[in-house]
């Protein structure tokens, strides 16, 4: 898993609850990697350490940081003949990737975007208490200190899912 904020975090909790074999979490802040491992990452691994990332050699990358160094480590923490689900939104535009080691090696890579049919498995999983996710929301707001939020939310390194609270309790 490269990037750990929200997205890459309920990746991991699905992953965790599907009962991947080995998971491991790469981001640049540890509060993303703390997170990571709460909800289930076995190993977790900052984003600057090239070469354990290359060592990894995962079955399946998923990519979730939104940037072409995460898509670059993805394709290097690959085993040859891997996958790469690119699941983070990189900038419109040409970006920079590592094509020739994607090709040389093999490797399959997968576009995401948002989700299909899984919804309602992933609606039963929470309801049923089976898909942990409690530790990605680091915090909830009342409406009425919305900007506050969003700063909050601004600082990946300092919280994960940040929520506003809309219920009439909240407001008061």
């Amino acid at each position: 898993m490269i990037g750990s904020g929200p997205i890459g975090a309920l990746a991991v909790a699905v992953l965790k609850r599907a009962g991947a074999r080995r998971i491991v979490a790469v981001d640049m802040h540890p509060k993303p990697l703390e997170i990571a491992r709460a909800v289930g990452a076995d190993d977790v691994l900052k984003g600057d350490e090239a070469d354990a990332i290359a060592a990894v050699e995962a079955d399946v990358v998923i990519e979730s940081s939104g940037s072409h160094h995460g898509l670059a480590s993805a394709i290097r923490g690959a085993v040859r003949g891997g996958k790469v689900a690119m699941v983070g939104l990189l900038p419109t535009g040409p970006q920079p990737v590592l094509i020739s080691l994607a090709i040389t090696r093999e490797l399959e890579l997968l576009g995401s975007f948002r989700f299909n049919g899984e919804i309602d498995e992933v609606i039963a999983a929470l309801a049923d208490g089976t898909l942990f996710v409690d530790p990605v929301v680091t915090h909830a707001f009342p409406l009425h200190r919305g900007l506050e939020a969003f700063e909050v939310a601004r600082n990946s390194a300092e919280s994960g899912k940040v929520l506003l609270d809309f219920s009439p309790a909240a407001a008061e």
